[in-house]
C-alpha cells in the first residue's frame, strides 16, 4: 500500500469512529423510546443535518472500504495493481451510490 492511500484510510476511519459512535447511540436512543420506522423517517425528513450527517458517513465508509478491498486483492488475489485499483474504485462508486441513495430515500421520503 502506498503511503497516500494509507493515510487516507486512516483519516477516513478517524473519521467514522465519531460517526459510528453517534450512530449507536442513536439506535440505543430510538429502541428504548419504543420508535417504529415511521417515528424516525419523520424526525429526519427534510433535516439538512441528518442529511450532512449521513452523507459524511457515506463517504468516509465508500473510501475507506474501498482502499481496504484495494489492499486485500492486491495481496490476495493474482490481479494487478491496475486492476485491483480499478475495481476497488468500482466497487467504491457503488457503494457511494447506494449509500446516498439511502441517505435521499431517509431525508427525502
Amino acid at each position: 500500500m502506498n503511503v497516500r492511500l494509507y493515510l487516507w484510510q486512516r483519516a477516513t476511519a478517524a473519521v467514522m469512529v465519531p460517526l459510528v459512535l453517534l450512530h449507536i447511540a442513536v439506535i440505543f436512543y430510538a429502541t428504548r423510546k419504543g420508535m417504529t420506522a415511521a417515528d424516525i423517517l419523520s424526525r429526519t425528513r427534510g433535516s439538512i443535518v441528518w442529511a450532512s450527517y449521513y452523507g459524511l458517513f457515506v463517504a468516509a465508509a465508500s473510501i475507506h472500504a474501498s482502499i481496504g478491498v484495494r489492499n486485500v486483492l492486491t495481496e490476495w488475489s493474482p490481479l494487478t495493481d491496475r486492476h485491483a485499483g480499478l475495481f476497488a474504485l468500482l466497487f467504491g462508486l457503488l457503494l457511494a451510490t447506494l449509500g446516498t441513495r439511502a441517505v435521499f430515500a431517509v431525508v427525502l421520503s
